[in-house]
């Protein structure tokens, strides 16, 4: 096994003493397990129970899953924020929502005695296969638990002991390229050239949710604008979207869509007071995740730093242009063939160090955001709404 990829030095050395004694344990009782790689398994389980964004680019990886097993029950369990997403996707059969402490809200959550119960469940499905895309020990554990005959995830979060396939998570390397390789590893070979054949699946409802909510007869472009970044550290001025909204506008004529969750009101409210009203549609605080998806396809292009509705406007074909600060766009950069990443060239970007950033970097914004103009964000999206103008309208989500 590899090193560890815990930042924190007092997880790391709880974790590697965890990996030391279930590599003992494991080491006794594998010869009697009788576990082998199943060719043709019917029975799948996989894992994303991060946020938006980490389940969104899972999802390459999880339709390479579904072409080596085309007839397979694929189950996936995701967190309850995700779940009305996942029930989109056409590449599954079965969605599950887990709330694990560790990545809900605080207060909320399952506690580890009610998430083993769960797992434990999961054995009735009698798994050929189960995949933790998380490289986090506690969920190694959760696959562990549910008597999947082959595991695979990563090693690197801790809990590689109890994986019969782990790998180490190249933090050089896309997220989105990573969970793609472990698929391989387990099947033993690349999947094919993706189709075009969509993964969200738009429900109608949602469809026309949008079409009341957006002005008929628009002359310009839509854009969207998500303001929030989710993080302190992740976040661009306001004032400097409000400024690159209102160029738009004057400039192309542009309807500016405000997204944002509730609690992102104060923020969105820093934009919409600098402009016409006549130009804005206020969504935010006032949709769910699949009314998000269908608004966002309808786009002509969406600005927004580096979020979860950043990877679901990529998801959907929506061209974007994304503000990075401290996180790697060479990590969770989408890649469309329009889409602008916009950064900062410092020597100190990116670090990455989103949860526990730099001491200098804290209580304000970082200087890897407020060395981001105005201008060079308006010019990407102009560029962007350049290369629309020729494009035949899309119809439906990729």
């Amino acid at each position: 096994m590899g090193r560890l990829q815990i930042g924190n030095d007092r997880e790391r050395a709880l974790v590697a003493g965890a990996d030391f004694l279930l590599r003992a344990a494991t080491a006794a009782t594998r010869p009697f397990a009788g576990r082998i790689r199943p060719r043709n398994p019917r029975r799948i389980l996989l894992l994303r129970l991060e946020r938006i964004g980490d389940l969104l680019m899972a999802l390459p990886a999880i339709r390479d899953v579904r072409q080596h097993a085309p007839d397979a029950e694929i189950d996936l369990v995701v967190g309850a924020w995700n779940a009305p997403l996942a029930a989109t996707l056409s590449i599954v059969d079965r969605v599950q929502s887990l709330s694990v402490t560790w990545l809900a809200r605080e207060g909320e959550g399952a506690g580890i005695g009610e998430l083993l119960r769960t797992a434990w469940g999961w054995r009735r499905r009698r798994y050929d296969l189960a995949i933790n895309f998380e490289p986090d020990v506690r969920s190694n554990l959760l696959l562990a638990v549910s008597g999947a005959s082959w595991k695979a995830g990563w090693f690197s979060g801790g809990g590689g002991p109890l994986l019969n396939t782990a790998l180490e998570f190249d933090p050089r390397e896309h997220t989105t390229t990573n969970a793609q390789r472990l698929v391989s590893a387990v099947f033993g070979r690349d999947a094919s050239p993706a189709s075009t054949k969509p993964l969200i699946l738009l429900p109608e409802s949602a469809i026309r949710a949008v079409d009341s909510l957006l002005p008929r007869g628009a002359r310009g472009p839509l854009v969207g604008l998500h303001v929030s970044g989710g993080r302190a550290v992740k976040q661009w001025d306001p004032a400097r979207f409000r400024e690159v909204a209102r160029r738009l506008v004057v400039e192309r004529n542009a309807t500016i869509v405000l997204t944002g969750a509730p609690a992102d009101r104060p923020l969105v409210d820093i934009v919409k007071a600098g402009l016409n009203q006549s130009n804005v549609v206020d969504v935010a605080g006032r949709m769910e995740l699949t009314t998000l998806a269908a608004l966002l396809h309808r786009l002509s292009v969406f600005i927004s730093g580096d979020t979860g509705p950043m990877h679901l406007a990529h998801a959907v074909g929506t061209p974007l242009v994304a503000v990075f600060g401290p996180s790697d766009p060479g990590r969770y950069a989408p890649s469309g063939a329009l889409d602008r990443i916009v950064h900062a060239n410092l020597p100190c970007r990116p670090c990455n160090r989103i949860r526990t950033p730099p001491r200098r970097c804290t209580g304000h914004t970082p200087e890897c955001l407020t060395a981001i103009p105005v201008d060079i964000v308006v010019r990407a999206a102009t560029d962007v709404l350049n290369a629309r103008e020729a494009e035949i309208p899309r119809t439906s989500a990729r």
